[in-house]
């Protein structure tokens, strides 16, 4: 022991730094909105509130289909536990432990409470990926290298290829087939986005149908993983249990929200093409294809 502590140990990890790219992915979007609005007085009569509204819905939906991608927040759950904190000693802390997965990975937290215990400041958040580049054994050996808190590192391991709980490659490709839909959504947004622009309202509402299932394909994707049997997380008498998350909510809203507004052009489009019109701010001409 060197003043109190196990030497052999590095010194307390940071937080998980910012996410940069959720960051950069929202101003961009944020910027094209203020831009927006700069514009808005330029457009005449009633047809700007529904301009307006066109342009806020699109934003809003093409920054939750990129955004998602990034997040780790899929499926969270959180346990308040007395647990050791570090091999070869017997000293418990009582800390909350956090478990949030996402597509590309899981990301695990311990925060003490109160947060200075043992001597150290105890507030840790590791991420641990699995995507198709990535090697999530090599990570898990590295912190074990490391020397993460020991809570860490038994939740981590129940997610490793070697363990007897089996759901790492369920969450692997689950993940990953869910990404790729959500891309290939990303993509129908665009051109839907492109179609109205055009116009051409009636194959912008189809892909806009299109897009929507897509998004609830993805969640269709993670629901397979999430429901696999799972080994049990004990600290003790108390068990970490997750639920879906906030990324997965927002998706199925998302998606729900583009199935009403396909389903409303196309509808529309049939029923009453010049209220249509309308809300696209299209003269009697236009709007042929």
């Amino acid at each position: 022991l060197w003043n109190g502590s196990f030497p052999f140990y590095p010194g307390t990890n940071a937080c998980f730094p910012f996410d940069t790219t959720r960051a950069v992915i929202v101003s961009v979007f944020l910027s094209m909105l203020a831009t927006f609005i700069i514009i808005l007085p330029g457009i005449r009569g009633r047809g700007r509130l529904f301009w307006f509204l066109r342009v806020v819905m699109g934003l809003f939906v093409g920054a939750v289909v990129l955004t998602i991608q990034f997040t780790r927040d899929w499926e969270t759950g959180w346990v308040t536990a007395n647990t050791s904190y570090k091999s070869f000693s017997r000293a418990l802390v009582n800390a909350d432990i956090g478990l949030h997965i996402g597509l590309a990975g899981v990301n695990i937290t311990l925060v003490g409470n109160p947060v200075n215990q043992v001597n150290e400041t105890i507030n840790y958040n590791e991420h641990f990926a699995w995507s198709f580049d990535a090697d999530y054994d090599h990570s898990y050996g590295e912190g074990l290298e490391k020397g993460l808190p020991s809570p860490i590192l038994y939740v981590a391991e129940k997610f490793t290829t070697q363990s007897p709980c089996g759901v790492h490659r369920q969450y692997r490709i689950s993940g990953h087939y869910a990404s790729l839909t959500l891309w290939m959504a990303f993509c129908t947004w665009l051109i839907s986005i492109l179609l109205f622009s055009m116009p051409i309202l009636l194959y912008g509402g189809y892909m806009l149908l299109l897009t929507a299932t897509l998004m609830l394909f993805s969640l269709l994707f993670f629901f397979t993983a999430r429901n696999t049997p799972k080994c049990p997380i004990q600290f003790g008498p108390a068990s970490l249990k997750t639920e879906y998350g906030g990324s997965f909510w927002l998706t199925l809203a998302t998606g729900l929200l583009c199935l009403l507004l396909g389903l409303g052009v196309i509808i529309l489009n049939s029923v009453q093409p010049e209220k249509l019109k309308l809300v696209f701010n299209l003269d009697e001409g236009k709007g042929e294809e």
